[in-house]
Order: structure tokens, then C-alpha cells, then sequence
């Protein structure tokens, strides 16, 4: 047994014997890094599909043992550490056939901090329940605008092992954590870490809401100057409590109300710092303005203040936040406006997955015909329906969880008029934007925020959100 304890991207990994659990973007990654750095790799999955085999291909003539298909991650082959790629649970028989036999198991991102020297640059990393690509994003704009260089890695952008490995280097790191990603991460110590909201999702994954709490909270270990945590979230506060931080390192708020010394929020439309500013010249720093956030729903300014607090930690002046934000973009999918139909608003946010993400949507409009449904991933609605009914036109309802959806509509919304789409095909979305645009009445948005994920009836949150966009171009 070779041990890879103490080995570094400059070290010879000759002799360590490395199975790679999953062949996806991440899963190449840590098995390419891996070859290239001498290590006898073994990369499994039980999928096999022509991209794959290309990838395959490419690792192969380099040594690496590739083996895809049906029954390839059953044994554990003799290994000396196993890199599991992101969503792999614990309970997968190849890892806990590794835990059983001592074997260590690291995420991705546990390699790539295993991987860093000394000299590399430190990293400000984001987790929460929703926000975290924006976040990082918004992140990433304000770092570059200090003129630093900087790369949106992780969950989002380039894998951070190749972020880690890049042969010029960067000189800081923003890093966007799933809780699956987290989940396998052990001595990461973040220069900065913000945890933006908590709440259910995943928990058929986690097995329970504390466990994904708990997950999220790793984040927060070992930080070395700014623990990150929201003010209107109590959970992120005691996960910043519960954490082992570095000696001086500060727990710092953000808030979209007046802050207290310590924290960010907002002062008469000012994005105000009262945590990072040197009291012998000023009490508080001006960060910019809520009109240089676009758009300046109640989310996302709370996304660019956990950003700003991540950069202030890291010493970007307020200037640079400002900026940063001023030339920043929504990605697709994300409260993405479509068109305006007949005085009617249609709103992509397939994006929003989860309830906390769909609830953050609804409320942004006054009068909402809601586009629900999909995967709920073992979420109730009950407390979605509870808080946005004010806000519902109308409900049109898909996807293979739409009856948990529609149960809870019954129970704390009944008068609100709802349309269930039965198909499963993707072709179904024009039945569910006209249903939709028969609902809305001038001044209304339809919205797309499902609350839930995709995979019953699209390949991903993207190709849900252009569905929806071709649909409502034919309704035009």
C-alpha cells in the first residue's frame, strides 16, 4: 500500500493505486490529474455511451484502466485511495466496500486541496441551498475587477482540479460547493466561506434535513479569516458556531436590513460594510447601490452581499465590489425574462429546483401563473403553497411529482385554479404554456420555477428553461 497522505501536484504519485468512482466531468478530471501525476488509476462507471468512450479512449493511451457498463462499479479493485465524483451517496456498495476496508474515500474537491502547495491560491468558497452560482459568479466579477486573477470553479466553471493544476496559476479561487460535494471533503481550509440559506433539498440523499445541514456546514471548517453566514437564516449562524475555525478568524453577517458592526446590508439603498473598514478612519464603507444589481430582487441582493463579504475578506477594495457588480449578468435560466405576450410577462427560472428557490421567485412578482413540477427530491410544499398563495393566479402542473404539488395546492390553496399536464414528453411544454397564458390576465407573469429538478422529462434545468422560451415564442 502506498499511501497519498503528504503528496501534492509537484510530488510523484508512482505507486499510489487510484479508483476514480464516476466518469463525468469531475470524475475525468480527478482520474486525467491522477495519470498525469503517476498514479495507477482505475476509473469506473456504470454508464457507456459514446462520450464516455471517447474520454475513455484519451486516459487509456496515458495507462489508465477505464472500465464503463453495467456491473463496473460492483468491486472495489485494490486501491490505495477512492475519489468518488459528486452525488455519489455513501451508501453505494464500491464505497462502502472502501470504508470497510480503510480505504480512503475523498470528493473531487479533496483531491484538489490535497493537490495545492503553499503557494497556490486560497480559496473563497460558497455553499447554501440556492444562490451559489450567482453568488460565486458575482464573486468572480468583483475579484476581476480588483484586478485579480480569478476563475469560478467547483459546482460551477471550470472542475476545481483543473483550476488547481492550471500551469499559470491563479491568484484566488472562487469555489461554488454542493452539499454532495461537501459531503466528501475533509481538510479543506477556505481563506473565506459564506453559507447563503438552508433549506430541504436532498434530503432523500442526506436521509435527513439535519444531515444536509450538516454537510453544508463543512464549509465553514478550518476557514482562516471570514466565516460568512445570513442573518435572516439562524441555521448558517450556528453552523458557523458548531464549526473549528482557524484562530481569528471572524464570523461576519449579512442582512438585507440595517447592518450591526460586524456584518453587510443596506442603508437607504446603500450597500453598506460595517465588518471589514478600519474605524479609525470611517465607521462604515459604501459598496455600491442596489440599482448596480440587476436585477435587485430581495435574493439576489442578498447573493451580491455574501459575495461582497467573501471579496472584502479577501481584501478587494469597495470600489472593485461595485464595479464588479455593475458589469455582472444573470446566466440563462435564471429569472431570465423570455418576452411580454399581451401585456403578459413570461419568467425562466428553471434554475430554481428547489422550494426555498421557487419561493424567492414568487415573491418577486405580484400576480403569478406558476409553472410547477418535476422531481421533488422528497420536498414537501405545504410551506411554499403557505407563503406565496397571495401571490397565484393560476398553477400549471408537470412532471412526474406534480400530485405533491397539487396536494398541497388543495390543502392551503384551494381556490386557486389549477391545470395538470399528464405527459411525460418534453413536447408537453406547449400544452403547458398555452394553459398558462389562458390563466394570465394583462400584468401577470408567467413564471417558471418549478421546485423541482428535471430529469423526469428534460436532460437538465437548461433544456427545461429553452423548452419553455421555444414555447412561448409560438404563443407570440
Amino acid at each position: 500500500m502506498t499511501s497519498p497522505d503528504g503528496l501534492d501536484r509537484t510530488s510523484s504519485w508512482e505507486g499510489v493505486r487510484a479508483v476514480v468512482a464516476g466518469f463525468g466531468v469531475s470524475g475525468f478530471a480527478a482520474a486525467d490529474t491522477l495519470t498525469h501525476l503517476g498514479a495507477d488509476v482505475v476509473a469506473l462507471d456504470e454508464n457507456d455511451n459514446e462520450g464516455l468512450r471517447e474520454k475513455a479512449t484519451l486516459l487509456e493511451i496515458l495507462g489508465a484502466d477505464v472500465r464503463l457498463g453495467s456491473g463496473a462499479t460492483s468491486t472495489l479493485p485494490p486501491a490505495d485511495i477512492v475519489v468518488a465524483s459528486p452525488g455519489w451517496r455513501p451508501q453505494v456498495p464500491l464505497l462502502v466496500q472502501a470504508v470497510d476496508a480503510a480505504v480512503p474515500v475523498w470528493g473531487e474537491v479533496e483531491l484538489a486541496w490535497r493537490l495545492r502547495t503553499a503557494d497556490d491560491a486560497p480559496w473563497l468558497a460558497v455553499t447554501g441551498t440556492n444562490g451559489k452560482t450567482t453568488t460565486v459568479q458575482m464573486l468572480d466579477a468583483m475579484l476581476r475587477a480588483a484586478g485579480k486573477r480569478s476563475v469560478a470553479a467547483g459546482n460551477v466553471g471550470k472542475p476545481i482540479v483543473e483550476a488547481v493544476m492550471d500551469p499559470e496559476g491563479f491568484d484566488v479561487l472562487a469555489v461554488e460547493l454542493s452539499s454532495f460535494q461537501l459531503h466528501w471533503t475533509h481538510t479543506m481550509a477556505a481563506r473565506a466561506a459564506a453559507v447563503l440559506n438552508i433549506a430541504p433539498d436532498h434530503v432523500d440523499w442526506h436521509g435527513s434535513f439535519d444531515a444536509y445541514a450538516a454537510d453544508k456546514g463543512r464549509i465553514y471548517e478550518n476557514v482562516e479569516r471570514a466565516c460568512v453566514y445570513n442573518v435572516a437564516d439562524p441555521r448558517t449562524e450556528q453552523l458557523v458556531r458548531d464549526a473549528d475555525v482557524a484562530e481569528g478568524a471572524r464570523a461576519i453577517g449579512f442582512t438585507l436590513g440595517v447592518p450591526d458592526v460586524g456584518m453587510l446590508g443596506v442603508v437607504d439603498g446603500v450597500l453598506a460594510d460595517r465588518a471589514f473598514v478600519d474605524e479609525r478612519q470611517t465607521a462604515v464603507a459604501e459598496l455600491g447601490t442596489l440599482d448596480d444589481i440587476d436585477p435587485a430582487g430581495d435574493h439576489n441582493i442578498a447573493n451580491a452581499l455574501g459575495a461582497a463579504a467573501l471579496a472584502r475578506a479577501s481584501g478587494v477594495p469597495p470600489v472593485a465590489v461595485r464595479d464588479g457588480l455593475r458589469g455582472f449578468r444573470l446566466d440563462e435560466h435564471r429569472v431570465a425574462e423570455v418576452a411580454t405576450v399581451d401585456d403578459v410577462g413570461y419568467v425562466d427560472d428553471s434554475k430554481a429546483t428547489n422550494t426555498h428557490a421557487a419561493e424567492a421567485s414568487l415573491r418577486s412578482y405580484p400576480s403569478v401563473v406558476w409553472i410547477a413540477g418535476g422531481l421533488a427530491k422528497g420536498a414537501s410544499f405545504d410551506d411554499l403553497v403557505r407563503a406565496t398563495s397571495g401571490h397565484l393566479r393560476g398553477v400549471v402542473l408537470m412532471g412526474r411529482d406534480r400530485g405533491v404539488i397539487a396536494d398541497a395546492l388543495r390543502r392551503h390553496a384551494p381556490e386557486i385554479p389549477v391545470v395538470e399536464v399528464d405527459s411525460g414528453d418534453t413536447e408537453a411544454m406547449d400544452r403547458v404554456v398555452g394553459a398558462a397564458a389562458t390563466m394570465a390576465q394583462p400584468g401577470d407573469t408567467v413564471l417558471l420555477a418549478p421546485g423541482c429538478a428535471s430529469m423526469d422529462m428534460f436532460a437538465d434545468y437548461a433544456a427545461r428553461g429553452d423548452a419553455f422560451a421555444a414555447a412561448v415564442r409560438r404563443v407570440e
